[in-house]
């Protein structure tokens, strides 16, 4: 039994940037560079692609990867993860996302500590420190508040904690700096397959439909998301800019 499973969840069509897992980056797709990477990590045993999309099956086929075919109707990558490892004898799921190609795979190791180490963790996730003004109020990018033993305690997508000295000045413009303490959430999950499936039994709760943000039914639930911090951001292919920012890194002029 292969005990630690990477799951990569792999839609085609992207509300905002259909085919964006198939577009070249360097010399081969998005989605290659994310399974490449995500191979590289120590802990994970066998990496799976959770996809819709006959094409993007083809291509991790050429990586030496299984992919799965689900449905082409989920509405978030955690319930494709969950229908193509339901019958899957794992019992670590990690829910990489398909769209990220600089993925660390040494973060991606990290994430898995907590749930080796901790018989009762059952889910974890990546947090890194957040220094920048204009990030605070994006709501682009998810906030997260931890307890003192790094563990999640609520995901919004305003700037938490609230600190009164820097809320916005109408016409004074963002606050110059943003105090230690403050997290940004990447979004990569680790599960024990069994809170994965209840996660996806239990349906969108109200928290979640509210911020857009999944994870928070974990949090309405109780189920402890342990945190683990690390220095650098992700970098998403959400639009076609962000491919084209991705190509500068990649082969910068």
């Amino acid at each position: 039994m292969k005990q630690i499973v990477a799951c990569i969840p792999a839609r085609y069509q992207a509300s905002r940037f259909p085919g964006k897992l198939l577009a070249p980056l360097g010399n081969k797709p998005v989605i290659a560079h994310v399974v490449e990477r995500v191979k590289q990590a120590r802990r994970v045993e066998q990496v799976l692609v959770a996809t819709d999309d006959e094409r993007i099956a083809h291509i991790v086929a050429g990586l030496g990867v299984e992919a799965v075919m689900t449905s082409k109707y989920h509405q978030s990558g955690t319930d494709r993860v969950a229908e193509a490892l339901k019958h899957h004898p794992c019992g670590i799921v990690i829910n990489v996302q398909g769209d990220e190609p600089f993925v660390d795979p040494e973060a991606v190791d990290r994430a898995v500590e907590p749930l080796l180490t901790d018989p009762h963790c059952h889910m974890a996730t990546l947090v890194r420190p957040l220094s920048d003004p204009v990030e605070l109020y994006d709501p682009s990018v998810a906030k997260v508040i931890l307890d003192e033993n790094n563990r999640a305690i609520y995901f919004s997508r305003s700037p938490i904690p609230f600190h009164r000295e820097l809320y916005p000045d109408p016409g004074k413009g963002l606050p110059q700096s943003v105090p230690q303490g403050v997290w940004a959430h990447i979004g990569l999950y680790v599960y024990r397959k069994r809170t994965l499936l209840d996660l996806v039994n239990w349906g969108p709760c109200e928290l979640e439909r509210a911020e857009r943000l999944e994870q928070l039914r974990a949090v309405y639930h109780g189920i402890g998301i342990a945190a683990v911090i690390v220095d650098k951001a992700t970098i998403g292919i959400d639009t076609p800019e962000d491919l084209e920012r991705a190509r500068r890194i990649l082969a910068p002029d």
